[in-house]
């Protein structure tokens, strides 16, 4: 999630990056080409380029609008950003359609901008009266009425558990769909009402996961990711870095899963080579998980649950 407001110097005031000074000490930028695969509006990408003169961007978004944003934000570097359209899973073309040049570090933001949560027409919100839409890019893709009038019981109460670890979700998935089967879902809030009810529950707490888990199955979003994670290894130069931020536990399972590889017991016989091919590509450089500062959290509340890691490429 990328809240607004910067305090870091240089950088523009619409919105603060999560996590930047760290994002920043970790990629420690340079010469060469840098990837932002969310580059919402543009404030990590911004800080990326005025921390190096001779840094070369690539920006990837799926929302038309924020990279619109971006795009204008960052229109004084001039040729040194490249700024495409499309998903995780575009990202092996857009590099190879710039020539394929080993990546210096990356950075993956999995979270909502601000501005998609705060408008009504995105669905995005529990807060707000919105279409059942939840799509990162309106421009194509089945909205989230579209997807509940085919989807199955048993198929929703798995998206319900695995992208949102909500409690009862068999029994939630099968009222959804009951009030959807009588034309009793016709926006957010009437979701919020059959959550609530389904739940006992109308807090934020206990209806936040839902627009969480249905929006992630609707953007098809942890098998974008580990598509990207999985191209990322070979398009890293030795020694480059990745830093992901990701808002919930799944999208932060699938990054160690993805990155940290196989736990797999060596012989130590065997060369420290072999060890660290078994160990898979990536040496993780933060054995903890990185969460915001008290006071971070304290002026963007919605910065809270971001968890940051770090990766290294090991040499080839």
């Amino acid at each position: 999630m990328r809240p607004l407001g910067s305090r870091v110097s240089g950088v523009s005031a619409r919105h603060e990056p999560v996590l930047l000074r760290e994002t920043l000490a970790f990629l420690a930028p340079g010469p060469g080409l840098w990837l932002d695969a969310t580059l919402g509006d543009g404030g990590h990408a911004e800080a990326l380029l005025l921390a190096s003169p001779d840094l070369r961007l690539l920006g990837s978004d799926r929302d038309l609008g924020s990279l619109a944003f971006a795009r204008a934000r960052l229109a004084r570097f001039g040729d040194r950003v490249t700024t495409v359209h499309g998903t995780f899973r575009d990202l092996p073309t857009a590099h190879a359609a710039m020539g394929g040049e080993k990546l210096r570090g990356a950075l993956f933001d999995y979270g909502l901008s601000s501005a998609q949560i705060d408008d009504p027409t995105r669905g995005m919100s529990f807060r707000f009266d919105g279409p059942l839409d939840l799509r990162m890019d309106m421009s194509r893709g089945e909205t989230l009425a579209q997807r509940l009038a085919t989807v199955s019981e048993e198929e929703l109460a798995d998206v319900l558990w695995t992208y949102g670890d909500v409690r009862a979700s068999r029994s939630l998935a099968r009222a959804i769909l009951a009030a959807e089967r009588a034309g009793a879902l016709q926006g957010t809030q009437d979701l919020v009402q059959v959550v609530g009810r389904g739940l006992r529950d109308s807090s934020a707490s206990a209806v936040a996961p839902v627009f969480q888990a249905l929006r992630i199955w609707v953007n098809d979003e942890m098998a974008d990711l580990e598509g990207a994670l999985t191209w990322l290894p070979e398009a890293m130069a030795d020694g480059g870095v990745v830093v992901t931020l990701a808002y919930h536990s799944g999208e932060d399972r699938r990054v160690k899963q993805a990155l940290r590889g196989p736990r797999t017991v060596v012989s130590r016989r065997l060369p420290p080579s072999a060890e660290a091919a078994a160990e898979g590509p990536w040496e993780e450089l933060t054995r903890r998980v990185v969460v915001p500062s008290d006071e971070e959290q304290q002026r963007n509340p919605r910065a809270r649950s971001a968890r940051l890691r770090a990766f290294r490429r090991k040499p080839r």
